[in-house]
């Protein structure tokens, strides 16, 4: 799993290319009396975490020879944790340097400095309004990182946007870009964390982008499948999937249980469970040692969340699916905003930015089911709390 950001790794033909067309951007940028903007696009797992490591790296290694200030943001602690620890790897890198967006404003504004490249992961995570719990008094996190830098490096991918919060779309983020800017963007399109072929990649597409079922092809005693390379199995008992899963974890390791916010969770220092029939495991816990959470070996008792692993790779996934997500009818899913149990996600906004809020919630659960789908390297587990959909599955 750490391996999969380390700044090392050999990049495929596409990604050279575009790292490539990132580094001299960035060298042109530095020297141009304007701001310069590039956005990096792509679907989870496509590699954009792979390029923008080593772009960094390179940054870093010559930061001394070309006295440029430099700084890798990202705003989700347990991905942090990964970098700083990878840094430690490498002399060039220094962990100082990465760091959550909020610490980037408020010590670039506190000592008045301006940076010369920052790069930033999962700029979908970035705040777009004020957060006084998080420390964030001005309006957009994106905003302020333009203002407070020279070049700004920064990979989006609207499919994994969680939280109202956070909320970004296509149109609203060049709205943010300013037009005096030298802009330039490209999109990753070959999926390189699944080892899975196109048809399992289409069939979690057409789940979470066109709410639209697809039938698998062979039946096994416990699970549904297709016939693949791809370890992909829809399962009708949860207990029994989280049993396969755990001699999946005894065979090749990090293999972890997640599950959509469907079940009623607070960080009150007291466990909250998720229970399915037979199934009865409680939510991970708050994790505060620098060990991310699905290192940690006893966390194979525990369930998952978006927050847990987005832009992680595990081995194994196994994704349970809640009561939010229901059948509808003709092989199609419709979507209760009013089970899901995430309050985080849904808090109130302060501003209008959002026309049609009800549209925008269906998305943020379609969306943390589509990065939940895509942790898994070597095969994905699913159970729907809908036995309907097992049912439709099964025609």
């Amino acid at each position: 799993m750490l391996e999969s950001v380390f700044p090392n790794k050999d990049l495929t033909k596409q990604q050279q290319m575009i790292f490539d067309q990132i580094l001299s951007f960035t060298n042109q940028g530095l020297k141009s009396p304007q701001k310069s903007i590039f956005q990096l696009n792509g679907d989870a797992g496509t590699g954009k975490s792979v390029i923008l490591t080593q772009l960094f790296l390179n940054i870093e290694t010559l930061a001394k020879q070309n006295k440029t200030d430099n700084y890798f943001l990202v705003n989700h602690p347990e991905l942090l944790k990964v970098y700083q620890e990878n840094a430690g790897e490498f002399d060039q890198l220094r962990k100082n340097r990465f760091l959550r967006p909020t610490t980037f404003i408020n010590r670039m504004h506190k000592n008045k400095k301006q940076a010369d490249v920052v790069v930033i992961d999962e700029a979908h995570l970035l705040l777009s309004e004020s957060d006084n719990y998080n420390n964030f008094t001005q309006k957009n996190q994106l905003t302020e990182i333009i203002k407070l830098s020279k070049v700004v490096i920064l990979v989006f991918d609207a499919h994994q946007v969680l939280k109202l919060k956070s909320y970004w779309s296509d149109n609203f983020l060049q709205q943010i870009i300013p037009d005096q800017v030298n802009f330039e963007s490209a999109t990753l399109t070959t999926q390189m964390r699944m080892q899975a072929p196109q048809k399992v990649l289409q069939w979690i597409n057409d789940l979470t982008d066109n709410l639209q079922i697809t039938p698998l092809e062979q039946e096994n005693t416990d699970y549904l499948s297709m016939d693949s390379t791809y370890d992909f199995r829809v399962y009708q008992d949860a207990e029994k999937m989280y049993q396969a899963l755990k001699e999946k974890n005894k065979e090749v390791g990090e293999s972890r249980i997640v599950a959509t916010a469907n079940y009623p969770s607070t960080l009150d220092g007291k466990k909250h469970y998720v229970n399915e029939g037979n199934f009865h495991l409680p939510w991970d816990q708050y994790n505060y040692s620098n060990t991310t959470w699905a290192q940690k070996p006893e966390t194979i008792n525990e369930i998952g969340s978006i927050y847990t692993v987005q832009g992680f790779d595990l081995n194994y996934v196994a994704v349970i699916i809640g009561p939010s997500v229901a059948y509808d009818k003709n092989s199609r899913i419709k979507i209760d905003i009013d089970k899901y149990e995430d309050q985080e996600a849904f808090k109130k906004r302060h501003d209008n930015d959002i026309i049609n809020l009800s549209d925008v919630k269906k998305r943020i659960i379609l969306n943390s089911m589509n990065v939940l789908l895509k942790r898994g390297v070597k095969g994905c587990f699913v159970y729907f709390h809908d036995s309907k959909i097992f049912d439709q599955l099964k025609k």
